[in-house]
């Protein structure tokens, strides 16, 4: 573990390239179904295989999500697109190349916005987003001899989102990737599932001394599969980084492996250089242009984006940023709640009760006006019902809206009333019971007034239970307080 002194000598440098797969039927060139979790190869024909006398055929629609990931960014969109052969070879990459985009990518430049949990906000610099067709899958059995090889992931579309060398901590890196995932979930262009490998993310890592001008060499790290891991990662590398320097040792470019159980880090291969890949465009396929009128048609699609209804909540709504932000970490929820604002004005209470009982109700489903047993207009009646004073919130959440999850056809008045929930707010009939209380508690009545003013919980408690919870807590509090001032 390096001192503190010793880690702020240095400036940490990381550049992240994520790879997020595309929602599309078919692949990037081929007409073969982009499916996950089939048996193996079977997704996969003679243009995937790269059989000699095929072609490939871009994927019209791998196109357009690419275009909207660059959108979102606020990327410079790329006129006329070349592929390139970019050429290696592994045992699961059927055709010894893969089909790229080198030196022109579709989306050039862009921002990715991020806030940190000391809510420091930050522009992270894009370099580039790229197409490309992913690899197949190699197969490592415990405790077989033989490696086995899936090629159903191979062509499958993606866009790789390349960073500038402009990150500087692992939770700057932890935010980019938790924003990205939220950006491509938005545009359902990708689930963003790194557990299953449709959202993946390489780390460039580097040290260098504080106001040095020349950046150290770096070590590109892999085999990452969450959020949590890349930052493990990327704090090891820090710290052995640091290490060799101050050993006076080498730091090697090298592809480097992260080791999940023990958080450590393993030489793969030195790192390759560009000249290793021996681009040249891909002589099958025509440049893709994209037209005025098709990046005008992919810009009508464009949906409401996580920060569009950030913005919106806050300074149309009035909401804390906790609330805004915690709404519109998921798109369902956040669309959810975003409508429901439109049946009710009280948007506290409507965060309130989405970030509360509608989000323990769903358990791991997604919130969807289609699925959702609760209808908006019968949410937004409950709300009234309370911010009314008619329904306590405790019964509203404890009764109410539990009958509600198993019969929407039924009002949330009638459910009130069926299970004689409605509050008592006349004060003719409240103050007997108040009398009643206070006279049954004159010590304590006595100890009110000389200053223990800590007993009006205890004064209230015992109205409600007289009043078998009917009691509305600000009719009950106002009688209250005039008759011990008295």
């Amino acid at each position: 573990m390096l001192s503190e002194e010793l880690r702020n000598k240095y400036q940490l440098i990381i550049g992240l390239e994520v790879h997020a797969q595309l929602l599309t039927e078919s692949k990037m060139f081929a007409a073969d179904a982009n499916l996950y979790g089939q048996a193996p190869n079977t997704q996969i024909s003679a243009i995937t295989l790269g059989h000699p006398g095929t072609l490939p055929k871009v994927n019209r629609k791998a196109i357009a999500y690419a275009i909207k990931m660059g959108l979102a960014c606020n990327s410079e969109i790329t006129r006329h697109n070349v592929f390139a052969r970019k050429n290696y070879f592994y045992p699961d990459l059927p055709k010894g190349y893969q089909l790229t985009q080198d030196k022109g990518p579709i989306c050039v430049g862009g921002t990715v916005p991020i806030q940190l949990a000391d809510g420091r906000k930050k522009d992270v610099i894009l370099n580039r987003v790229h197409m490309e067709e992913d690899a197949g899958k190699s197969i490592h059995l415990a405790e077989e001899a033989d490696t086995l090889v899936d090629f159903n992931r191979a062509g499958t579309p993606l866009i790789e989102i390349v960073t500038e060398p402009d990150l500087h901590s692992p939770e700057e890196a932890y935010a980019f990737l938790a924003e990205v995932k939220k950006l491509v979930k938005y545009l359902d262009i990708c689930d963003g599932n790194m557990e299953e490998g449709s959202l993946r993310c390489d780390a460039n890592v580097s040290v260098m001394l504080k106001g040095a001008t020349e950046l150290g060499k770096k070590v590109e790290v892999k085999n990452m599969n969450s959020f949590r891991n890349v930052f493990r990662a990327i704090e090891h590398e820090h710290e052995r980084l640091i290490g060799l320097i101050e050993a006076g040792e080498e730091v090697i470019s090298e592809t480097r492996t992260f080791d999940a159980n023990t958080g450590l880090t393993a030489s793969m291969r030195t790192k390759e250089d560009l000249n290793d890949y021996r681009y040249f465009p891909e002589p099958d396929l025509s440049p893709v242009v994209v037209s005025d009128e098709w990046l005008n048609a992919v810009k009508a699609t464009m949906p409401v984006l996580s920060r569009d209804l950030h913005k919106k909540f806050v300074e149309e709504f009035g909401l804390p940023d906790y609330d805004a932000s915690f709404l519109t970490e998921s798109k369902d929820i956040a669309l959810w709640f975003n409508e429901l604002c439109t049946k009710t004005t009280n948007y506290k209470a409507a965060s309130n009760w989405v970030m509360g009982p509608v989000k323990l109700s769903l358990g791991e489903q997604s919130l969807s006006k289609e699925t959702y047993p609760i209808t908006h207009e019968a949410l937004a009646t409950l709300i009234a019902l309370v911010e009314d004073g008619k329904v306590s919130y405790t019964a509203a959440a404890q009764h109410v809206f539990p009958e509600l999850l198993k019969n929407n056809s039924e009002n949330p008045m009638e459910i009130a009333q069926r299970l004689n929930l409605i509050q008592e707010s006349d004060e003719s009939s409240l103050k007997p019971i108040v009398e009643q209380v206070l006279a049954a508690n004159a010590a304590k009545v006595k100890e009110y007034k000389s200053g223990k003013k800590g007993l009006m919980g205890l004064f209230m408690g015992q109205v409600m239970k007289q009043s078998q919870g009917k009691a509305d807590p600000k009719v009950a509090t106002k009688i209250l307080t005039e008759l011990l001032q008295k």
